[in-house]
C-alpha cells in the first residue's frame, strides 16, 4: 500500500477525535441526539480547522444505522461507504471548479430523488464562496425549502463573500483557530503512534508554525520526519527544515537595534542569508518575537500566552526592560510594512537591510514614533552625561570646536575696497561668465583678515570657484566695477551652522548708492544675471530707482535758475550734484534697454563737475529732453 500523508491517515473518524472545536461538536451532537437536524448548515473558518472533516462526520451520523450518543458507529455499511467515498448519499462538490449555473441546476434536479441507502442525502459544497451570482440564485429556492431527506452543508474560508440571502437560510457555525497547545498535544499523540522520538521544543515550534491550522501542523511534521527519517527530531532539525532561526538570533538582532549598531545588524542578516533561511519567514518570526516582548511589558501574567520555554522567557523578560513599549511598537510597525513589500520583491535582502537601518536611525523618519525615539536617545545620553549635538538629517557632521568660540560679527568699519565691492556686488557678478554668477549667488559674502571672503558649504562649488583662473576673473570684475583691486579669498565650511557662526554676511542690509537693498537687487535680478548680456544686466529694481531719481533730478534742476540762495540751502540734499554722484552715473550708464536707458544717458550728459557751474545748462538739458520726448 502506498504511503498516506499524516493529515489524511489521522483524519478524525468521529466527533470525539475532533480537536479544538468543542462548542460546535457539542451543538451538533445534541441536535443528532434529540432529532433536531436542520436542512442547511454553513461552516466558516480559516484553513485546516476541521470544516470538511466535521461535515463528513455529520453526514455519517445522520445516516448511521447504529449511532452512539450522536457519534457514528463506523462499523455499519453506510459508515464504511461514506468513509471510503463510495456512498451515493453523500455528494461532495468543489465549488471552485463547479461554480456555474449548470452545476447547480444538476443538483436541483438530483434532489428530487430520495436516497438509495440511509435516511438523508447530504450535499457538501466546499469553497462555496466561489459560486457565481447566477449559481447562488439558482440554489436559493432549493436551499430554502429542500425535500425532507436533503441536507446542505456549505463550507467557506471567506464568509464575507456569501450573499445575505444564503446566510439567512443556513445555520452558521464559525470555526476558530486551533490553539498551539491543542496542536502540540495532537502532534505528540501521532508521534507516539508512529514510534518517532521528538523534542518537545521541536514539536512546539511546529505547532506555532502551523498558525492555528491542524492540517498545516501535520503537513509540517510530516516534512520534518521525512527529512530526518530514522533520527530523533530535534529543535535544530526543525529550524533547518522550515528555514527558521533560533530565538537567540532574534535576541542578538534586537540588542543590535537598541544599541543603534548598524554593522552588527548587517552581520546578522548576512548570517541568515548565508544559511539559506527564508527572509519572509525570518521577518515574521522577528515580529512575533517583538510581540512577545511587548506583551511582557504591558500585560502582567502574559507568560502563558508566549508559547516559549522557561529559559527563553527569562531572557525575554530581561530584554523587555531595556526599552519602552512605544519603541517596540515602532519596530513592529516598520517591520510589518516591510512584510507587505518584501513578499514579491526581487531584492529581499536590500529591503530588510534598509528597514533595519531605519530602526537604528530614527532621525531618518519624521513620524511621531520616530521623534519620540529620538527624544528617548537624547534622554539616555543626558542621563549618562554625554550631551551631544544631534545633526538634522542630511546635515554634515564634523569638527564642532568652533562652537566654543564667540560668534563672529562685522567690524565697525569695513575696508574701502570691501565696502565698494559690497555696494556693487550685483553688478560685479553680472560681469562674469556662467556658471560663476550662479555659484557666487549661493556663496556667503563675508570678510576675513580685511579680505573679501567667499564662503561655500558645497564642496563641488568650492572646488570650482577656488581655481586660480576663476579667482582671477572675480578680481578683474571687481576692479572693472569699483576701479580698485581687491583681495579675494575662497573658503569652505562643513555646514551652514559653521558658516553662520564664523562668517557674518556683509550683504545683509547693505544699501547701494541708488538706495536699493543689495540683497533685494540680487533676488529681484536673478534672471538678469543668468539670461541677459552684460550691457543689459541691470535689474528691475535698478531701473525703477533710476526712473525715480531722474524725475526728482529733472524737477530740481528745472527750478534751480529761479531759486534763491536760501532755497538752495533748503533743498541742498535734493540737489542733482549731491544726489547724482559718479557712482550713480555709472549705474545709469550700465543700462541700455528701454526708457530707463535713455534717461540714464541724458542724466549722464548733464552731471555737473562743480557746484558753481552755469545755470544755463539745466535749460539746455530741458530743451534736449523736450526734443527727445
Amino acid at each position: 500500500m502506498s504511503y498516506t500523508a499524516l493529515y489524511r491517515k489521522y483524519r478524525p473518524m468521529g466527533f470525539e477525535d475532533v480537536k479544538g472545536q468543542d462548542a460546535i461538536v457539542t451543538t451538533l451532537k445534541n441536535q443528532l441526539s434529540n432529532d433536531r437536524v436542520g436542512h442547511a448548515y454553513l461552516f466558516s473558518g480559516t484553513r485546516g480547522t476541521g470544516k470538511t472533516t466535521i461535515a463528513k462526520i455529520f453526514a455519517k451520523s445522520v445516516n448511521c444505522e447504529h449511532p452512539v450518543n450522536g457519534n457514528p458507529c463506523g462499523e455499519c455499511a453506510v459508515c464504511k461507504a461514506i468513509t471510503s467515498g463510495s456512498s451515493l448519499n453523500v455528494i461532495e462538490i468543489d465549488a471552485a471548479s463547479n461554480n456555474g449555473v449548470d452545476n447547480i441546476r444538476q443538483i436541483v434536479d438530483e434532489v428530487t430523488y430520495s436516497p438509495t441507502q440511509g435516511r438523508y442525502k447530504v450535499y457538501i459544497i466546499d469553497e462555496v464562496h466561489m459560486l457565481s451570482t447566477g449559481a447562488f440564485n439558482a440554489l436559493l429556492k432549493t436551499l430554502e425549502e429542500p425535500p425532507a431527506y436533503v441536507i446542505f452543508i456549505l463550507a467557506t474560508t471567506e464568509i464575507h463573500k456569501i450573499p445575505i440571502t444564503i446566510l439567512s437560510r443556513c445555520q452558521r457555525y464559525d470555526f476558530k483557530r486551533i490553539s498551539n497547545e491543542t496542536i502540540t498535544g495532537r502532534l505528540q499523540e501521532i508521534l507516539q503512534k508512529e514510534n518517532i522520538e521528538a523534542e518537545e521544543k521541536a514539536v512546539r515550534y511546529v505547532a506555532r508554525a502551523a498558525d492555528g491550522s491542524m492540517r498545516d501542523g501535520l503537513s509540517l511534521l510530516d516534512q520534518c520526519i521525512a527529512f530526518h527519517l530514522g533520527q530523533k527530531l530535534t529543535y535544530e532539525m526543525v529550524l533547518d527544515v522550515l528555514g527558521a532561526v533560533d530565538t537567540g538570533v532574534f535576541s542578538q538582532l534586537f540588542r543590535g537595534v537598541l544599541d543603534r549598531n548598524v554593522p552588527a545588524c548587517m552581520d546578522v542578516i548576512a548570517q541568515i542569508v548565508d544559511q539559506g533561511r527564508e527572509p519572509v519567514q525570518f521577518i515574521q518570526d522577528f515580529i512575533w518575537y517583538l510581540r512577545n516582548l511587548l506583551l511582557l511589558q504591558v500585560a502582567e501574567g502574559s507568560e502563558d500566552v508566549l508559547g516559549t520555554s522557561a529559559e527563553n522567557q527569562e531572557r525575554m523578560k530581561e530584554e523587555a526592560t531595556l526599552t519602552d513599549s512605544l519603541t517596540i511598537m515602532r519596530y513592529i510597525r516598520v517591520l510589518s510594512e516591510l512584510t507587505n513589500q518584501i513578499r514579491y520583491a526581487a531584492r529581499k535582502r536590500v529591503l530588510i537591510e534598509v528597514a533595519l537601518i531605519k530602526l537604528c536611525k530614527p532621525e531618518m523618519e519624521t513620524d511621531n514614533e520616530s521623534v519620540l525615539e529620538r527624544i528617548r536617545v537624547l534622554e539616555d545620553k543626558m542621563e549618562n552625561g554625554a550631551v551631544t549635538y544631534v545633526a538634522a538629517p542630511g546635515t554634515p557632521t564634523g569638527d564642532t570646536s568652533y562652537l566654543q568660540e564667540p560668534k563672529a560679527t562685522l567690524p565697525a568699519a569695513l575696508p574701502e575696497d570691501v565696502e565698494l565691492a559690497r555696494n556693487k556686488w550685483p553688478q560685479i557678478i553680472a560681469q562674469l561668465e556662467q556658471p560663476l554668477p550662479v555659484l557666487l549667488k549661493k556663496a556667503r559674502v563675508s570678510i576675513e583678515n580685511n579680505q573679501l571672503a567667499l564662503v561655500f558649504t558645497d564642496n563641488t562649488d568650492y572646488d570650482f570657484v577656488r581655481q586660480e583662473t576663476h579667482i582671477t576673473q572675480v578680481k578683474e570684475a571687481i576692479a572693472g566695477i569699483i576701479g580698485k583691486e581687491a583681495e579675494v579669498k575662497v573658503i569652505s565650511t562643513t555646514s551652514q551652522r559653521e558658516t553662520d557662526h564664523k562668517y557674518p554676511d556683509i550683504l545683509q542690509g547693505a544699501i547701494n548708492l541708488s538706495g536699493v537693498n543689495v540683497g533685494e537687487i540680487e533676488e529681484d535680478g536673478s534672471e538678469a544675471y543668468e539670461d541677459l548680456p552684460v550691457e543689459e544686466s541691470m535689474t528691475r529694481a535698478d531701473a525703477a530707482q533710476a526712473d525715480i531719481i531722474q524725475t526728482d533730478t529733472t524737477q530740481t534742476e528745472a527750478g534751480r535758475a529761479d531759486t534763491t540762495q536760501e532755497d538752495k540751502e533748503h533743498i541742498g540734499e535734493f540737489s542733482a550734484a549731491e544726489i547724482i554722484s559718479d557712482d550713480t552715473a555709472e549705474v545709469y550708464n550700465s543700462t541700455s534697454a528701454g526708457g530707463a536707458g535713455e534717461t540714464a544717458g541724458t542724466v549722464d550728459t548733464f552731471i555737473p563737475e562743480e557746484e558753481d557751474e552755469d545755470d544755463d545748462e539745466p535749460e539746455e538739458f530741458l530743451d534736449e529732453e523736450d526734443e527727445s520726448q
